[in-house]
């Protein structure tokens, strides 16, 4: 698979090694000379150029790319990047950085990008999950079909404890991924029993999120829904 990543910053560069070690092909974009450090990862192409050019994504060959990752430290560039490479050479899949999480709400396929990757949202997710039981915590919003990856701990006292997975009426849209018990990861099956300290983890439309709380633990809280934030000088999509 060939990569292109935008941005060579200390991001751009750890994603470049992770995916060289996984044997693909990695192409690392910059205009700063001072980031373009080939000796940092010599395996990888390197080009010194805006990727904001349509000249320089020529050159860089974009249409040869299975994936384009926006990595740079600004939210502006990470959008026309991602813009291009999906408008201009139909680039499959597209992942971009979103570096100020109030700018999350225009990380969406109307500016070509498939999966937004916040990193304070990403943190804050984990560091909900460490502590919340019986709450809904969002780990991972995509995109593409309103959907998000979601996770709740079930409770001592749930009344879901014992009972199992094929007879929960699961809400629509919804779809239970797996079961982390202790040290085991569990695929789901029907006759499985659900237990108390069970981590479950949900692909769910985000609007059933509020109907999947209620079931796994009556009372909690729904999650809050993301509303459009503020981006000065953006227009409204």
């Amino acid at each position: 698979m060939r990569v292109a990543i935008a941005g060579a910053g200390a991001v751009g560069r750890s994603i470049a090694g992770e995916l060289l070690e996984n044997g693909h092909q990695v192409l690392l974009i910059d205009k700063s000379p001072e980031a373009v450090s080939v000796a940092r990862v010599p395996e990888a192409e390197w080009l010194l150029a805006d990727a904001c050019e349509i000249s320089t994504l020529d050159e860089a060959a974009l249409e040869r790319c299975q994936v384009v990752i926006a990595a740079s430290g600004d939210d502006k560039v990470n959008l026309v990047v991602s813009l291009l490479a999906k408008t201009e050479y139909a680039v499959p899949r597209v992942v971009a950085r979103v570096n100020n999480p109030k700018n999350e709400w225009l990380f969406t396929d109307a500016w070509g990008v498939d999966v937004a990757v916040s990193t304070p949202r990403l943190m804050s997710a984990l560091v909900e999950e460490a502590v919340s039981v019986g709450d809904l915590v969002r780990l991972l919003r995509f995109s593409q079909g309103e959907a998000n990856l979601v996770e709740v701990t079930l409770p001592e006292g749930a009344p879901l404890v014992g009972t199992r997975v094929g007879e929960v009426a699961w809400p629509h849209d919804t779809a239970l991924v797996t079961i982390i018990r202790g040290a085991r990861v569990l695929i789901p099956d029907p006759d499985d029993a659900l237990a108390a300290g069970d981590e479950l983890l949900f692909v769910a439309a985000q609007d059933r999120e509020g109907e999947l709380q209620t079931l796994l633990s009556p009372g909690g809280t729904p999650p809050p829904s993301d509303g459009p934030l503020d981006m000065p000088g953006a227009p409204r999509q």
